[in-house]
């Protein structure tokens, strides 16, 4: 559990795995796609079509935004290719704010219906 920190007088909390986003972030599908753990956090999407990639990360982009109830803060789109044969040639990742990928916006309107 996490806390999010703003002007209201009372701390919400929030379920967050082991790296930190919410239990509840839609996970990506694909065994190659996964959510990183910095701020503004990388969702990669790795793929050796490059439509097929970006299909995977908007299919995402689309349910994150349903569970989150609003758009999601996605900063930059990174895209980059490996050019070894044992790994997929395309990568895309997407640089999206660590409180929407905790589920801090769904925390703060459920504060809010309490009150």
């Amino acid at each position: 559990m996490s806390e999010l920190a703003s002007d209201q007088p009372r701390s919400i909390a929030l379920n967050l795995d082991d790296s930190g986003v919410s239990v509840d972030l839609p996970k990506p599908s694909h065994q190659e796609d996964q959510v990183y753990g910095v701020p503004y956090r990388p969702v990669e999407f790795r793929d050796d079509d490059l439509p097929t990639a970006l299909e995977r990360s908007a299919a995402w982009l689309r349910r994150t935004q349903e569970w989150l109830g609003e758009p999601v803060d996605v900063i930059a789109i990174h895209l980059d290719y490996d050019e070894g044969g044992d790994s997929p040639y395309y990568d895309v990742k997407l640089l999206c704010n660590e409180e929407d990928l905790a589920g801090a916006p769904i925390a703060l309107r459920a504060a809010k219906e309490t009150d």
